[in-house]
């Protein structure tokens, strides 16, 4: 947790952070379906917004101490150094979920942890330099770096929760309707053709459809979903002929400045592959490009970023890493990351930045393009308050 002055209107931090110590037990998303080779949770990610990239990435200390602290970091749009840009006030023991609300806004939840069983919501509109107090969720957000998604204009919030229901809050965030539950959605002919056994992500199309995206038990069929006039259809793209008899899990689902962007996951350990799936800017869902698949074998995918054209960028387990610039690329394999790269994220020329931690210390790194070594560009020091969780 950053150790500076709550910004105004974090009143109810006291009572959150009252309620973040101790533990409590973590809840599913759905029901149990196949298990992709993937970390339990990708919330070290990155996001490419108006404002600029941001990057979340935990630190500090062990997790069973509760000396794990998640931070946040903005790189401003047209700057090449990083800030810290936590949101004070709060336990995020949990984990952070980042929703672009557009321009230089930032909606963040802190998922709940220990005795906290509800999501605080902290929202910036001028690029992280000041939080307020949004909503809160009364319940606890799924542990997906996609299960809160704002929409284009409207800014209404669609969040996806631990016990599988899809949630929906008009701009205040003060009140939250059930859109629908993972049940109800698996019943539909959609979820039937699917045979949906989880969710876990959530976005909008540019006209404001809601979207939601899962695991499927039904070979060779992506779990995506749009809901129009009250009704949901399969939104998924085609898969070829080669993942044909493969499960499907959406891992990511998410709006980039070109259209909607996704990584499916394939089949299961030692045979799994990774696809990456780009909608057209109007992001109806209707039509998807894929990429070629990546062979992830055993390995275990820790981190999954989109950046600016669609590029994207994912991190094995140790210290691999591989990247594609977009619809019509192919995946290219990164020199070895440095030690303890949490976040990778991909940048505007081409080029990418890692952000390896060390306790209460964040290296950047850049790799530029065409280059074949990482360049040490910046260290930030973060205020870990030790203990002050446990």
């Amino acid at each position: 947790m950053r150790a500076r002055s709550a910004a105004a209107g974090l009143a109810l931090a006291a009572s959150i952070l009252a309620a973040g110590c101790g533990s409590a037990a973590r809840t599913g998303s759905g029901a149990p379906g196949h298990s992709p080779p993937t970390a339990p949770a990708l919330l070290a990610t990155s996001l490419t917004t108006a404002a600029g990239t941001w990057a979340v990435a935990v630190m500090g200390g062990s997790a069973a101490s509760h000396n794990n602290f998640w931070q946040l970091f903005v790189r401003p749009a047209g700057t090449s150094r990083w800030k810290l840009v936590t949101p004070p006030g709060v336990a995020d023991n949990g984990g952070l979920v980042l929703a672009d609300a557009g321009g230089r806004s930032l909606i963040t939840a802190f998922r709940p942890s220990q005795y906290l069983t509800f999501t605080p919501l902290s929202v910036t509109r001028d690029s992280g330099r000041a939080w307020a107090v949004a909503g809160p969720l009364d319940a606890a957000l799924a542990d997906s770096p996609d299960a809160l998604a704002a929409s284009p204009g409207t800014q209404r919030l669609l969040a996806v929760l631990t016990t599988g229901t899809a949630k929906l809050a008009d701009p205040g965030y003060s009140r939250w309707t059930t859109l629908v539950t993972r049940r109800a959605l698996a019943a539909t002919p959609a979820g039937r053709r699917c045979g949906l056994t989880s969710l876990t992500a959530a976005t909008f199309t540019a006209s404001g459809e809601p979207m939601l995206a899962g695991s499927c038990s039904r070979p060779g069929t992506a779990g995506i979903f749009a809901s129009q006039g009250g009704a949901w259809r399969s939104a998924g793209p085609a898969l070829p002929t080669r993942l044909a008899g493969q499960r499907i899990t959406v891992l990511r689902l998410t709006r980039t400045a070109t259209g909607l962007a996704a990584l499916l996951v394939a089949g299961a350990s030692p045979t799994a592959s990774l696809v990456a799936a780009w909608s057209s800017s109007t992001g109806t869902g209707r039509h998807w490009v894929l990429s070629p698949p990546v062979r992830l074998g055993d390995a275990e995918l820790t981190s999954g970023s989109f950046g600016p054209s669609g590029s994207a960028a994912i991190i094995l387990n140790g210290q691999h890493a591989q990247a594609i610039a977009g619809p019509a690329g192919r995946w290219l394999s990164l020199p070895a990351l440095p030690s303890g790269t949490a976040t990778l994220t991909p940048g505007a020329s081409g080029g990418y930045s890692a952000l390896g931690v060390h306790r209460a210390r964040l290296s950047i790194w850049q790799l530029g393009p065409g280059s074949g070594a990482w360049q040490n560009t910046q260290t930030i020091k973060v205020p870990i308050q030790f203990g002050s969780s446990g």
